[in-house]
């Protein structure tokens, strides 16, 4: 199928390069990128509020794997129709790199690991949410950079000048394959890119989030309640223009539009439930200091 249009946004021709033996996709070069963005970014906010840039280091090195595979387990439990049942093999679950991580998956995941290194280390956790709800974000807007590579998670069809264009690709013998192969010049379609809308959408509220934060002084985890009820909003009306194939739930809606719907209502409640909540202090937000003792010759030395 062809359609005739003035202007669309075209789809890269291929998402995955191969360097002898090895795979370089380009899902896993944007995930990757927004891993070390967040990072990056957090240390900064982290350090500004009073806290110790060694602290979200160690919550990353624990959070990013934790939240991968949590992303990975809602992503396989929410869409379990594309590795289990007739024709599917259920390997294809563990293939992360082929793209599938759903975002509270990832959050849930990685939060817990969070919260267990800064438990260890008696530091609050408010602060520390804060501080990373608008990197996490920018983060996910990055990772939708993926989809585009993947070219997935679209709408209906479209003809409107910022419509997709969706190639067919193939492999080096000319058979069909979208995931791996590399485009061949002809649009299959051209639809509404809701990875697009959803990677704006995402931008935007980073913007409101640190505007917010820094005019109202934001604390007590209501950047993070903010970005959580921000993001949410937008999800839900973007997943109504998804049409991928999605688990469904009361009779035809999609779930991640009622994770949305609820977490959004939950989010907004406690953030009007904490009004009263104000930016910590920097002691209070470094948490105590580590554990020294003095040598013989009047040096700290670490326990």
């Amino acid at each position: 199928m062809t359609t005739d249009i003035l202007a669309a946004i075209p789809s890269p021709p291929q998402g995955v390069w191969h360097i002898g033996p090895v795979a370089v996709r380009a899902y896993a070069l944007c995930i990757l990128l927004g891993i070390v963005v967040a990072v990056y970014w957090t240390v900064r906010r982290y350090v500004a509020r009073g806290g110790r840039a060694e602290t979200v280091i160690d919550s990353a090195i624990a959070a990013v794997p934790a939240g991968i595979i949590g992303g990975r387990i809602y992503h396989v439990i929410t869409d379990h129709h594309l590795y289990f049942g007739e024709g599917r093999d259920w390997v294809d679950a563990f293939k992360i790199t082929n793209g599938g991580l759903g975002i509270w998956g990832a959050v849930l995941g990685g939060g817990l690991a969070v919260w267990a290194v800064l438990a260890y280390k008696k530091v609050p956790l408010a602060p520390f949410a804060d501080a990373v709800a608008p990197p996490i974000l920018l983060a996910q807007a990055i990772g939708r950079l993926g989809n585009w590579f993947n070219q997935e998670l679209y709408g209906g069809e479209s003809e409107a000048p910022w419509a997709l264009e969706i190639y067919r690709r193939v492999d080096e013998n000319g058979n069909i394959d979208q995931m791996n192969g590399v485009s061949d010049g002809f649009v299959l379609t051209t639809v509404q890119p809701t990875f697009l809308y959803e990677l704006l959408w995402s931008l935007l509220v980073v913007v409101l989030l640190v505007v917010a934060d820094r005019r109202f002084r934001l604390g007590g985890g209501r950047v993070f309640m903010l970005y959580v009820a921000g993001y949410t909003f937008g999800r839900f009306f973007i997943e109504l223009i998804r049409t991928d194939a999605a688990t469904t739930v009361f009779g035809d809606i999609r779930i991640n539009s009622v994770v949305s719907a609820v977490v959004f209502i939950g989010a907004v409640i406690l953030f009007i439930a904490t009004r009263s909540r104000t930016r910590e202090t920097p002691d209070y937000v470094a948490g105590p200091a580590p554990d020294t003792d003095e040598d013989n010759d009047g040096e700290p030395t670490r326990q």
